[in-house]
């Protein structure tokens, strides 16, 4: 393993730490992050991930466990919790928690550098996907995973330029410009997801990536195939339970079923603390003309996001709303 970074996050990876544990400390020390940057990734109050991070440290303290790197025999233990890594490495970045920024360059172009030189490890010359196979590399066994993650962020970071106005405001997917979409970015993300269709053994995040090929492929948005988009969260639902998967998959369901059956799945969910959550109460409320309880929700979203990007579009829906009810 050449570079020296990814060596670091292998080697925080320590299995004795219990997976969150782990991946919150390596975001901690490695990936950039601050405390409360991390607590938003893991949807917890910002002092109860200060308190694991404690704990965490004090535990390898306690153990003795040493930081030095593991033997290339100890690597695929530890690769989940390192994809983990990598994956809320660029989810910071693609849509930071705080700040003028809706995106932060730097962590996206980091973590996707990080993606290319675990596809190479896991995966030999992942450049080959554009041919039948890409070749195997002896160091950690062919998981696809790791190429279902480079997918995913390639075909995410795609989408960079358009998701921003001239002035930084937000532009949701729906109102995007797709002819400044990165053609090259797509080609080889949706390369990629051949690949791992062509193995056989879907994945969290092959699955994810294979809902942003189908994103890609539409030239626009009323070409979305949101049924096959829906089928695909069912299938993540299988593999990665959890209310922010469900909630992905609601604004799917919105699409297929009407905003309905999508909001009655929502409000389901125990993710009160999370603006998405209010953010899309909010749109389904105005797409079923409940234009008082739409504001209420773009309020509660408003409320708990720090990112100004994201406060500043979620307010001009809610006063156009106030506006034209």
């Amino acid at each position: 393993m050449r570079d020296d970074r990814l060596r670091l996050i292998f080697t925080c990876c320590h299995p004795a730490l219990a997976a969150p544990a782990r991946v919150a400390l390596t975001l901690r020390l490695l990936g950039g992050l601050s405390t409360a940057e991390i607590a938003r990734a893991f949807l917890v109050p910002e002092p109860t991930m200060a308190q694991r991070l404690v704990r965490a440290k004090a535990k390898i303290r306690d153990a003795g466990i040493p930081y030095r790197v593991p033997r290339d025999a100890d690597l695929p233990d530890r690769l989940r919790a390192v994809l983990a890594v990598v994956y809320l490495i660029f989810t910071a970045g693609h849509t930071a928690s705080a700040g003028e920024r809706l995106v932060r360059d730097e962590l996206c172009a980091e973590a996707i550098r990080l993606g290319r030189l675990l596809a190479d490890e896991c995966s030999g010359s992942w450049r080959g996907a554009r041919r039948a196979e890409p070749e195997r590399s002896p160091l950690m066994p062919d998981e696809p995973e790791v190429l279902g993650l480079l997918a995913l962020m390639l075909l995410t970071d795609a989408r960079r330029a358009a998701r921003t106005g001239p002035d930084g405001t937000l532009v949701p997917l729906a109102a995007q410009d797709r002819g400044r979409w990165d053609p090259v970015l797509i080609a080889e993300g949706q390369a990629l997801v051949r690949c791992c269709l062509r193995r056989g053994r879907p994945g969290p995040y092959q699955i994810q990536a294979a809902i942003n090929a189908v994103h890609s492929d539409a030239a626009t948005v009323a070409d979305t195939d949101w049924r096959q988009i829906l089928a695909l969260y069912d299938q993540l639902v299988t593999h990665a339970p959890g209310p922010v998967v469900a909630l992905n998959r609601a604004v799917a369901l919105a699409e297929v079923a009407g905003p309905a059956a999508a909001l009655a799945e929502v409000d389901r969910l125990d993710l009160a603390g999370y603006h998405v959550l209010h953010a899309v109460r909010a749109d389904l409320l105005r797409r079923l003309d409940r234009p008082a309880e739409a504001v209420a929700a773009y309020d509660a979203a408003i409320a708990r996001t720090d990112n100004t990007a994201e406060r500043e579009f979620l307010r001009r829906s809610r006063d156009l709303l106030r506006s034209h009810p």
